[in-house]
């Protein structure tokens, strides 16, 4: 499936903050890209720019394409819950992230590699789809083959963040998918009621 590729510094620059995580180069030019970066910052924008851009945002920070972030919509707006705390909720169950959230990758993008090149287990079995959905209780680990590779050791070296939902056991290098995350646990700066009017219109 077809994913971005291209120079992670402008997709950031483009919503005004650092998705991707730590970038230096974002803190030289914290504006919008192009010749009329500064001026384009001052413009003012449509309801419905801002609802897309929000969705943009979200789309981009997960690498998640539209139809596969429509479906999740589909799929919250049919939960008896708030559609947009599901959606984010949704987001954060998958294979890719958790492995993220986990410390076992540096990067969300990092994450899909390994699911998809077979280094990440689920309950003991190899799964190799980056979308595959998460239940509480499931156990996410890293294929006794790869506990090696050098970019799951760096990661989990450099790894310092503590998320109430996950736990992680270092000596096995596995950790439990505990909970479903509430919004208020999800770090992200994803203003998702303006991707529920988007959708709604």
């Amino acid at each position: 499936m077809a994913r971005y590729t291209g120079p992670k510094t402008k997709i950031a620059r483009k919503f005004g903050e650092a998705i991707f995580g730590d970038d230096k180069s974002f803190e030289r030019k914290n504006y919008p890209p192009g010749q009329h970066g500064l001026a384009r910052r001052r413009a003012k924008r449509s309801e419905y720019a801002i609802q897309l851009q929000e969705k943009q945002k979200a789309k981009y920070t997960y690498g998640i394409l539209e139809k596969q972030f429509h479906n999740l919509y589909e799929k919250a707006k049919r939960s008896k819950s708030i559609t947009g705390e599901v959606l984010l909720q949704l987001c954060e169950s998958r294979l890719d992230n958790v492995v993220y959230r986990m410390g076992i990758a540096p990067t969300r993008s990092a994450a899909r590699q390994l699911v998809s090149h077979r280094h990440i287990t689920v309950n003991g079995n190899i799964v190799n789809i980056p979308s595959y959905s998460l239940k509480p209780g499931d156990v996410v680990g890293v294929r006794e083959k790869s506990k090696s590779l050098s970019v799951i050791e760096n990661s989990l070296a450099a790894h310092s963040a503590v998320y109430e939902w996950i736990t992680w056991n270092p000596e096995k290098l596995e950790g439990t998918f505990v909970a479903v995350p509430q919004r208020i646990q999800i770090p992200e700066n994803i203003k998702e009621q303006l991707i529920v009017e988007l959708y709604s219109k």
